[in-house]
């Protein structure tokens, strides 16, 4: 074989590998990752904090969230609880829809009973692995409402006694109780704590809460989880199991301006409500102020839009 002929095989062979090789792998803001092999669902959750609740530390099984979804639950407790999770890939920002949230809203018309939770999302811009970068909120229906506060902070205090109610504060000046209820008596403070007071801070949604002869809490429009939307009805309907659905390019900085996202990496849910679940509040003493507990955004795993419809 002479020598002219071994470098066209040689290039020849160099070219058809490249091609190979490019044709197997997706170039993002991780590098280059396989596309084979990706899941749709989430594969890995980096933190899970309950804020308390009737649910709290009650049989928390985060494991039944991984690698599928809709098939268990688990709750994040009063406001402010939250889990942050991610996928073996990152969630590039395409056309339409990004992320599938799952929850379990009541979406019987006047039984309607949401228990909406916030979404904000994470590029790995240090490409460290960890979500300790910043943080941007996905903007849903009520970001801009009046009735919508920023930088709402809250603090919970641990009880000196097992069947006392969890008293909280808040940087609004009101003050309040998560009430304990015969239907759940374990510790309503979660074990995850490790002094006698917890805060969280985010977006604070309105109270949506009616009583009636069913006590209801009404959904919004878009943009939050665990909520029973037009949307979440009409995949009910046509699934079986509805889902709430989520746009990376809803996403806003701390001040509120639009930011511009590839991807994402690393994804937030938090419950978003401060509400005790009792509509005759202040009354504690009603025969159903502790008859619903408080509302808790429910968690039912996470999928990646474009590589489950795929």
């Amino acid at each position: 074989m002479n020598t002219k002929f071994t470098i066209i095989l040689t290039l020849l062979s160099a070219v058809l590998f490249s091609c190979k090789k490019e044709s197997a792998v997706e170039k993002d803001n991780g590098g280059d990752k396989p596309v084979a092999n990706q899941s749709p669902y989430l594969s890995k959750i980096y933190e899970f904090k309950q804020a308390p609740g009737q649910f709290t530390n009650d049989l928390v099984k985060t494991d039944i969230l991984i690698g599928s979804a809709g098939n268990g639950l688990i709750s994040l407790g009063g406001y402010g609880g939250f889990i942050v999770f991610g996928f073996d890939h990152s969630v590039t920002n395409s056309a339409g829809a990004d992320l599938g949230i799952y929850g379990n809203p009541l979406i019987g018309v006047d039984m309607e009973f949401s228990e909406p939770g916030i979404v904000s999302v994470m590029q790995d811009v240090n490409k460290n692995g960890i979500p300790d970068d910043v943080w941007y909120e996905l903007a849903g229906s009520e970001y801009n409402a009046s009735t919508t506060l920023k930088n709402y902070k809250i603090t919970y205090y641990k009880p000196a006694k097992l069947t006392d109610d969890i008293r909280w504060a808040d940087n609004q000046g009101k003050e309040g109780f998560i009430l304990k209820n015969q239907f759940h008596t374990q510790d309503y403070f979660p074990s995850w704590a490790t002094t006698n007071e917890i805060s969280f801070t985010g977006t604070l949604l309105k109270n949506t809460l009616n009583p009636g002869d069913i006590i209801t809490n009404k959904p919004f429009a878009f943009g939050y989880s665990d909520t029973g939307s037009s949307e979440y009805i009409t995949l009910q309907e046509s699934l079986g199991r509805g889902y709430n659905t989520f746009d990376i390019d809803w996403a806003v900085d701390n001040t509120g301006k639009k930011v511009s996202l590839s991807s994402v990496d690393f994804v937030k849910v938090y419950t978003a409500q401060n509400n005790n679940g009792n509509p005759f509040s202040p009354d504690n003493d009603n025969e159903r102020s502790r008859y619903l507990g408080e509302i808790s955004t429910e968690f039912g795993g996470a999928v990646d839009l474009k590589l489950l419809k795929k």
